[in-house]
């Protein structure tokens, strides 16, 4: 979406605009997602039965008109991601570590804490908002990443790392923070049973099949047509593919829920308080924290975005699963994107904002992190 490649850098001293420093489609995201979720809520309001029909249409628990926004809006940044240099991305355990320490540590306790902080008499509620701190992300965030310049090879790494422990992960912390930790605590549990099944498909399907498209259509191209052939014209005309995919993705989803949510408002605006405490501390934890070890921009960029982002669709997944498509734990699960959307789209602002302020020095002193 971003006309900056990931790893661009301007002369040191010449800090642009955030505006200067994006498309002229990608100026405007955020009227055209303020555009969508107005959309969505209208349709969902206007045509209350459409969200449970929306609702319905899915196959093994997986939204279907959801998992097509995500495929669409994923496959072109799967499809630019320089893969040959994964590898070296992945050599860098300094940065694998800190990732893994926010997205599997301090993620899922500091939503945690939040949600019993602010929503302690809301226990379908907030067990809705601690499964969505439990999924860490693994599609929206190439998104922002992307916008944001920052290190597309890092985050092809670190979306993976997350998808693996996902499967391995989501069930059992599920478990310990909705059953065991609160017992622990003296609070009143949620007895929950999160399949197995459930997380592995979502993973497989959300980061699977745009993985291997994006792989198979970049090697068959390029060695095919050449890298410079390659960049030019399929990546450049497939790229408005990830703004279609993201605008329609945030209609049904506030669609989905259109009608709960503008019947509901006081409720919805408490809900809403632990998430803006969650994105926007762990960005800053994160990005921030990249920057005073050193990092460079890219690198501190994927870090702060994959902290902050969230799975929002396996959290749909299991709320509605294991509560029902109705039920509060499902409304706070689907309140947790609508939320996160429009923070992290303007944490890519706070982002670009800081790349010639914060990081200038880094490099006046040649101290990216390699």
């Amino acid at each position: 979406m971003s006309t900056i490649q990931a790893g661009e850098h301007l002369a040191p001293g010449r800090p642009r605009s955030v505006a200067g420093q994006l498309s002229a489609v990608d100026r405007f995201l955020p009227a055209w997602i303020l555009l969508a979720m107005a959309a969505g809520l209208a349709l969902g309001r206007v045509w209350p039965g459409l969200g449970p029909a929306i609702g319905r249409w899915q196959i093994q628990q997986v939204s279907v008109p959801i998992a097509i926004g995500l495929l669409l809006m994923m496959y072109p940044i799967l499809a630019r991601v320089r893969y040959e240099r994964v590898a070296q991305a992945a050599q860098d355990w300094r940065m694998l570590a800190v990732s893994l320490v926010m997205n599997w540590v301090v993620g899922p306790a500091f939503m945690f804490t939040l949600a019993w902080l602010l929503l302690p008499d809301q226990p379908g509620l907030r067990t809705g908002v601690i499964l969505v701190g439990l999924a860490r992300c693994i599609a929206m965030v190439l998104v922002w990443n992307q916008l944001a310049s920052g290190d597309a090879e890092y985050a092809a790494v670190l979306v993976a790392l997350n998808a693996i422990f996902q499967i391995v992960a989501y069930a059992g912390l599920a478990v310990f923070y909705l059953n065991v930790l609160p017992g622990w605590l003296g609070l009143q549990g949620q007895s929950i049973n999160v399949n197995a099944g459930t997380v592995t498909l979502s993973v497989g399907i959300f980061l699977g099949v745009p993985l291997v498209a994006g792989l198979l259509t970049q090697f068959a191209l390029v060695r095919r047509k050449g890298r410079t052939w390659y960049e030019a014209n399929f990546v450049r005309r497939t790229s408005r593919l990830t703004l279609i995919g993201l605008l329609f993705t945030i209609v049904v989803m506030f669609a989905l829920q259109g009608h709960t949510i503008t019947s509901m408002p006081l409720t919805v605006a408490r809900v809403v308080l632990p998430l803006l405490g969650y994105f926007g501390g762990m960005f800053v934890v994160a990005f921030f924290g990249a920057w005073a070890l050193r990092f460079s921009y890219e690198k501190a960029t994927t870090l702060g975005f994959t902290a902050a982002s969230n799975d929002f669709e396996l959290a749909i997944a299991v709320a509605v699963t294991v509560f029902g498509v109705q039920s509060a734990q499902a409304l706070g699960a689907v309140i947790g994107p609508l939320v996160e959307v429009p923070v992290l789209l303007g944490l890519v602002y706070v982002a670009l904002w800081t790349r010639y302020r914060l990081f200038a020095g880094h490099a006046r002193r040649g101290e990216v992190a390699a």
